[in-house]
């Protein structure tokens, strides 16, 4: 039993100190146990604890606050797009291994991932809002799955991969988001644009793009064998956007598929 736990603790040693970046060892969320523990955190107040304070409370009006948050993710998500782009203009665009150095260009990458990851965890504000609002139809598997998901993929970009063909993640995640909270904040403003099937189905088309980009992207360093970017963790990501694209290929089946076949055949009877 004592050789295991020694194992065990060795083994944690390598992953947390030894196989990490050395430039983010001052990062306030060093450990994956913390990592972990902060994404079950996320879970756990989305779908129980949350839910469960506003049981016998009326829903918040959020609308100023939504207005301010959809505004803020806007011009955040598009700026770390821009600000990802100019450190990839300046390495190129084939396979790139991470760089490891405290060169300026280096440190540049590795800010850019460290703001994707705190940015993904500014985005669990908008599960929030779902649950004081009592919105929890919305707060469904995709959902938490996909927000949980992410800010776990920019930990673990931030912790081992700081840079490199990282970018890849921040240059198409974040204008897709931009979009999506450019819709936000109009169905905030005026709750007809909820009733425009056409903007939404798009939204769903552009996440489903993104999956198949990553997939593409990072898909083709697995055939690559001069390239030194890890080739596990290429693997792990690509079967992660395979997932996310059936979930979300599902969704978009049953909401702009199955759902309009049905509801016309309504109408007709």
């Amino acid at each position: 039993m004592a050789l295991v736990l020694k194992k065990l603790y060795q083994g944690y040693f390598w992953l947390s100190r030894d196989l990490a970046d050395p430039r983010s060892d001052d990062f306030i969320i060093s450990s994956p146990l913390a990592a972990v523990a902060l994404v079950f955190s996320y879970v756990y107040a989305v779908k129980f604890l949350g839910p469960e304070l506003m049981r016998n409370r009326k829903p918040f009006n959020l609308k100023i606050l939504l207005i301010l948050y959809n505004v803020l993710q806007i011009v955040a998500n598009f700026y770390l797009m821009y600000e990802g782009a100019c450190s990839y203009k300046k390495i190129g665009w084939s396979c790139v291994p991470v760089d490891y150095s405290r060169s300026s260009v280096a440190m540049a990458e590795l800010g850019s991932v460290r703001k994707f990851f705190w940015l993904k965890m500014f985005d669990w504000i908008d599960t929030i809002f779902f649950v004081l609002r009592k919105s929890n139809r919305q707060i469904t598997f995709l959902h938490v799955y996909h927000h949980a998901g992410m800010v776990l993929l920019g930990w673990i970009a931030l912790k081992y991969l700081g840079g490199g063909h990282s970018l890849f993640v921040v240059l198409l995640n974040l204008p897709v988001h931009g979009v999506m909270f450019t819709y936000y904040l109009l169905t905030t403003i005026d709750s007809k644009w909820k009733q425009n099937i056409s903007v939404k189905r798009f939204l769903t088309q552009i996440q489903m793009v993104q999956f198949l980009g990553f997939i593409f992207i990072y898909g083709r360093i697995l055939f690559q064998s001069n390239c030194p970017y890890p080739k596990f963790l290429c693997s792990l990501f690509v079967v992660q956007n395979m997932f996310m694209f059936i979930l979300f290929g599902d969704f978009y089946r049953k909401t702009y598929t199955v759902k309009p076949k049905h509801q016309e055949k309504l109408k007709q009877n």
